[in-house]
Order: C-alpha cells, then sequence, then structure tokens
C-alpha cells in the first residue's frame, strides 16, 4: 500500500461519522424522545381525564380531609376521628404497626425455621419442612380468615383475663401486650443517647485500630455498647437539664417564619446547582486515576450535561411550576420548628420511656380490654399473625438458599477449628449468607407491607379499610385511591431504601 493510500485511510479513521450515524448521539436522541413521548402521554392523559370529570361535574379536591367524618374505628391511637384526615393517619399508623412488627417477627420466625430445615435433627427438618408447604401454599387471605375465625372460639373476656394475667391477655375479642411507650422526658434523653453514639462510634474505632495493630481483642462493639449504656443511664435521670433546648427551636421557628418566599427560592436553586456540581465532581473523581483523569466518552460527557439541565429543572420548577413552594416550606417548616420546641420544652420531667400492662375494664355489663395496654383486636391478631406466618415460609426457604449458597468449605474450615454450629452459623455461615439473602429479602418486606391490605376482609382498621369508610361518606373516590398509591409507594421506596443501604454495606469491597 502507498505512503497515499495510508495516509487517507489514516485520515478516514479519525473522521467521525456523521451525528445521525453516531452510536452515542443516536442513544441519547432515542432516550431523550422516549421520555418526552412518556411525559407527553401521561400529560395528554391527564388533561383528557381532568376535562372528562370536569364536564362530568366531578371535581377533584382534598377539602374532605378537614370535614368531620361521622364514625367510630374499631381500633387505632384515635378510636373517634374529628376529621377524616385524623381518621385516615389513625389507619396509616395501624398497617404501619402491623407491617414493623410483621417484618420484625416474620424475620426472627423465617431464620429459625430456614435453619432449622438444614439441621441434622430429622424431627426438626420435618417439622420445618412441613410448615413451608403448608403456610405458603394456602393463599394469604384464607388464611387471615381462618385465624379471624380461630381467635372467635377463644374464651370471653375476664377480669382476671389469662393467660397471664397483667403481662398476656387471649380472647376473643383479641391479644393484648404491654405496651412500650414515650414519656414526656424522651426527647431530653435523646440528647444522651446521641451523645453516647457519637462517644461510643469513637470508641469502637479506636479500639478497633488498637486491634489491628496489637492483635489481641478489644471488643469494639461491645465497648461502643457500653459506651451508650452509660449515657442512657445518666441521661435516664439527667435530662430535664437540658429543657432549655426548646427555647433553641423557638427561636429558629421565629427566624424561618421571618424568611420571605424569594430567599428560600434562591436557597432552593443554589441547593440544586451545588448538588449538580457535587455529583458532577464526584463523578469525575471515579474517573481519575494515578495517571490523571481519564478520556471522557461520548457516554461521560452527556451524563455531565444531564446533570446540569436536571439542576436548570429543578430551577424552573421552583421559580415558575410551583412558585407557591417556597410559601409552603415557610409555614410548614416554621409549625415543624414549633413542635419540636414544644417537645423539648421545660416541665417534661418524667421518664423518657413507659411500658403500660394490660388491663380490663368493665363499662356496663360485660368486661372489655382496657386502654393500657398494646391491643390487637381480633380483626387486628388475624392480619398480624397471617402475614408474619405467610410471610415468615417465605423468608424460610430464602435463609434456606443463602446457607446452601455459602461454600462448603467455609463450614468445613469452620468444623476444623473446633467452633460449635451456632458459633459457625454466627460467625462465619449467616454473615456470607446474608448478601445472597437481603436483595430477595427485601421483596418479602414489601409483600408483607402491600398484603397488610388484605385486614378489609376482617375489618381490621387499616389505612385501606379507613379509607373506604371515608369515600362512602364523602363520595371522594379518586382522591382516596391516590392517598392509597401514595401511601403505599411511600413506604415501598422507604424499605428498598433501608434494604438498599444494608445492601451496599455488606457487599464484599474489591481491589
Amino acid at each position: 500500500m502507498s505512503n497515499t493510500d495510508q495516509a487517507t485511510l489514516a485520515a478516514t479513521q479519525s473522521q467521525r461519522p456523521p451525528f445521525y450515524r453516531d452510536v452515542t448521539v443516536v442513544k441519547w436522541l432515542a432516550q431523550v424522545f422516549t421520555l418526552l413521548l412518556v411525559v407527553f402521554a401521561l400529560f395528554f392523559l391527564t388533561t383528557q381525564a381532568l376535562e372528562n370529570l370536569d364536564r362530568q361535574g366531578i371535581e377533584i379536591k382534598y377539602d374532605f380531609l378537614s370535614i368531620g367524618l361521622g364514625s367510630d374505628l374499631r381500633e387505632g391511637i384515635d378510636t373517634d376521628p374529628d376529621t377524616a384526615g385524623r381518621a385516615l393517619w389513625a389507619g396509616a399508623v395501624n398497617t404501619i404497626r402491623i407491617a414493623v412488627g410483621g417484618i420484625i417477627a416474620a424475620t426472627i420466625l423465617g431464620v429459625l425455621v430456614g435453619v432449622g430445615r438444614l439441621s441434622s435433627n430429622w424431627i426438626v427438618s420435618r417439622m420445618c419442612s412441613v410448615f413451608i408447604e403448608t403456610v405458603r401454599n394456602i393463599p394469604l387471605l384464607v388464611q387471615i380468615v381462618f385465624i379471624w375465625a380461630l381467635v372467635a372460639t377463644f374464651p370471653d373476656v375476664e377480669l382476671d383475663q389469662g393467660p397471664i394475667n397483667g403481662l398476656l391477655h387471649v380472647s376473643n375479642k383479641g391479644v393484648s401486650v404491654p405496651r412500650v411507650h414515650i414519656d414526656d422526658g424522651f426527647y431530653q434523653w435523646l440528647i444522651f443517647i446521641a451523645a453516647g453514639w457519637l462517644v461510643g462510634t469513637f470508641v469502637k474505632r479506636r479500639q478497633e485500630r488498637r486491634h489491628d495493630a496489637t492483635g489481641r481483642d478489644t471488643y469494639p462493639v461491645l465497648s461502643f455498647l457500653a459506651v451508650l449504656a452509660v449515657f442512657g443511664a445518666v441521661g435516664w435521670v439527667a435530662h430535664p437539664i437540658f429543657g432549655w433546648v426548646g427555647a433553641i427551636f423557638d427561636f429558629i421557628g421565629d427566624g424561618f417564619s421571618s424568611l420571605t418566599p424569594v430567599i428560600v427560592q434562591i436557597v432552593l436553586s443554589l441547593a440544586a446547582l451545588a448538588a449538580a456540581a457535587w455529583w458532577i465532581r464526584r463523578f469525575l473523581a471515579r474517573l481519575r486515576t494515578p495517571a490523571g483523569l481519564m478520556k471522557l466518552t461520548d457516554d461521560d460527557k452527556f451524563r455531565i450535561i444531564f446533570a446540569g439541565v436536571g439542576a436548570l429543572a429543578v430551577i424552573a420548577f421552583v421559580l415558575v411550576g410551583w412558585p407557591g413552594l417556597s410559601s409552603w416550606i415557610i409555614n410548614s417548616g416554621t409549625d415543624l420548628l414549633g413542635v419540636i420546641a414544644d417537645k423539648f420544652g421545660d416541665g417534661r420531667t418524667g421518664r423518657p420511656i413507659d411500658i403500660k400492662a394490660p388491663d380490663v375494664e368493665q363499662v356496663g355489663n360485660f368486661p372489655n380490654p382496657g386502654p393500657a395496654g398494646l391491643n390487637l383486636t381480633q380483626g387486628g391478631a388475624a392480619v398480624f399473625f397471617g402475614v408474619v406466618l405467610y410471610t415468615a415460609s417465605f423468608i424460610a426457604e430464602i435463609v434456606r438458599g443463602g446457607i446452601l449458597a455459602v461454600p462448603k468449605g467455609q463450614t468445613e474450615a469452620a468444623q476444623a477449628v473446633g467452633l460449635r454450629r451456632v458459633t459457625m452459623l454466627r460467625r462465619v455461615i449467616l454473615p456470607q449468607a446474608f448478601r445472597v439473602i437481603l436483595p430477595p429479602l427485601g421483596n418479602q418486606y414489601l409483600n408483607l407491607t402491600k398484603n397488610t391490605s388484605l385486614a378489609i376482609a376482617v375489618g381490621y382498621s387499616d389505612f385501606v379499610q379507613v379509607g373506604q369508610i371515608v369515600y362512602n361518606q364523602t363520595g371522594k373516590t379518586l382522591e382516596v385511591i391516590s392517598l392509597w398509591m401514595l401511601f403505599y409507594l411511600a413506604c415501598s421506596l422507604t424499605i428498598s431504601v433501608v434494604v438498599n443501604f444494608f445492601n451496599i454495606r455488606m457487599k464484599i469491597v474489591e481491589r
């Protein structure tokens, strides 16, 4: 090949193709076009729906939340709510209680059953297998209704209710256990706990460095817990000294209320720009090598551009799309700071945490569970135990699969050094298995939370059941359904964030 041909070939190879044939440009244009198409479709459908509703005289308003409900709830933080909004809040708290308690109980039971199914004891292994295969193959709704009917066969409520009077009450009205609740001094006590957490973290890291330097057992976790316990014990007695903290929040609240909407808009705009700059800086730092910054690809450049465009979009939304957002932030922030100031105010000298035992009260001819303990009605007990048992059966299989995914050599090595089975599970097998277990475990937590909506079948006052009462009385069906969707979306996203946080912390760090 002649020198002229080689020069022509080199020049051709160095030329960029036209933009309509550039793979990166075409890829990003296709994504932007798809995004715009989806946004346009959503805008078109929303506009058409609003026009059709307006044509039929149906207005989408949420003013019904401040209107009296005129109906009592079976259980919750407020059984006689003044407004529909208060009733929905009571239903949301009931749902969260079942979900949080169910996640904890289902996790403990699922881990025990999953480990038990791998036990060398034939009876334990078979019992766990029967539990899993039976519970997970029966529809959850059927199990909830069955437990509801089973609770109805329990004895009537008596003044000396058992099986453990003052501790555990089981009757056809449900289950009552001691209720742990925060008291007046809780928020001042939290200051001691926060200080203990900071000092304990410092001590823990110091003990870890000593262990790395000397190889001795320095017990960093126990040291952290000991420091936290000392601060908690001191704060239990001395927490009233922080009553002056409320005045600080009052002062901050007064300053916050004096802000103008323009200042808040400027702060939000600067925050958007700062967030975009921070992301771009981190992105470029990941591309930096000892030899310097790697050459940016077209894909990298588009990511940086999109970060800047996203910040500009946020600024446009704050200034043009929803100019009233700044006023809402000022009003809501002032109210929040006022509530916090009241929590830390003077005069709160009670104990930080209190426990109330379940009781029985008799108004009229028949005794009923009293308000002191934590009461699960017949429907509440059915929903709680139903979702716990059903979810635990799936968690058990996830745990079993995670344990089997750990290389057999790890188990043999632990046995070779003489570790007991419990120590081997706690120190060697489960820490590695949880890396496999955690992602599907998060899915089961999401399923449990959403399955609580089946409480409507047994009359438990969860968010869905209370919402049904609200739209039956107000006719605001679409509004209530939208609140259902937002509530469960918020719960699901919260669970996903927590699970992903631990998933990232537990993953293997590669060099």
